[in-house]
């Protein structure tokens, strides 16, 4: 039995309430079971000096977790005067998953900076935060096509992240932290509305495990991102319609 009366390949209660802050052109906050995070997209007419003039854009992310996130206080990183590894590394991640599905020469010389910052920590926050930057990203850029500053969405495709482990020697879906904390084998993965991956991380945590393992995780991987996939359909391109040929083609 799961701490939270779950089945093994069924993922958590999500909520994702859109334009949660009022003065970024893209923001959600998205909550998968307990685990909540503030994405926020903003738009800068400059790009980093490794990009000048390349007549291309980029995306990078910035990710913190509040001290009360958690059950004990954290220290926030800007006390100790500087950041992290892990944290280094959970921006990184975001950073490229979106890249990966967006056309970075259709947004110009300009960034887009997303903000991700956790409220309540339960498992699975790069995961969460990657789905949430997604929503928050798209609808930042439908906000540059209204203001003309781009000329057409440059999304390729849908994206979406989810935690898997192995806990009590079996495969689970979405891990809260209670199954975190003990998980024999942990992975993060992040796939593509087409199927394709963004990124695998996986490890063994005391214990090696096999291909079988390996498949049986991205099996129950990939039918928890097309759920999240689906749900973020339903938010971008509304109830009911019908799925154009290509995810952003409906937006001219």
């Amino acid at each position: 039995m799961r701490p939270d009366g779950r089945k093994n390949n069924e993922i958590r209660e999500v909520k994702v309430r859109r334009n949660f802050i009022g003065t970024a052109e893209g923001s959600v906050l998205i909550e998968m079971g307990n685990t909540k995070v503030i994405c926020t997209a903003t738009i800068e007419d400059k790009v980093p000096p490794f990009m000048k003039d390349q007549k291309r854009g980029w995306i990078t992310a910035e990710y913190s977790m509040l001290p009360r996130a958690t059950q004990m206080r954290l220290v926030r990183e800007s006390t100790t005067g500087r950041i992290g590894g892990r944290t280094h590394e959970i921006q990184r991640l975001i950073g490229r998953a979106l890249r990966s599905v967006v056309d970075l020469s259709s947004i110009g010389e300009r960034t887009i900076w997303i903000d991700c910052d956790v409220i309540q920590a339960d498992g699975g926050t790069r995961t969460a935060a990657i789905t949430g930057s997604f929503i928050c990203l798209s609808d930042a850029l439908r906000y540059a096509l209204r203001n003309g500053l781009i000329e057409k969405i440059p999304i390729k495709d849908y994206l979406a992240a989810i935690s898997v482990g192995v806990v009590s020697g079996e495969p689970r879906l979405d891990l809260c932290y209670l199954e975190d904390s003990v998980a024999e084998v942990d992975m993060n993965i992040v796939m593509t509305g087409s199927g394709r991956f963004a990124e695998i991380q996986g490890t063994a945590e005391g214990m090696t495990f096999s291909k079988a393992t390996l498949d049986s995780l991205i099996t129950l991987a990939e039918e928890g991102i097309n759920s999240l996939i689906e749900i973020q359909k339903r938010l971008i391109e509304g109830e009911g319609k019908q799925s154009p040929k290509s995810p952003f083609d409906m937006v001219k």
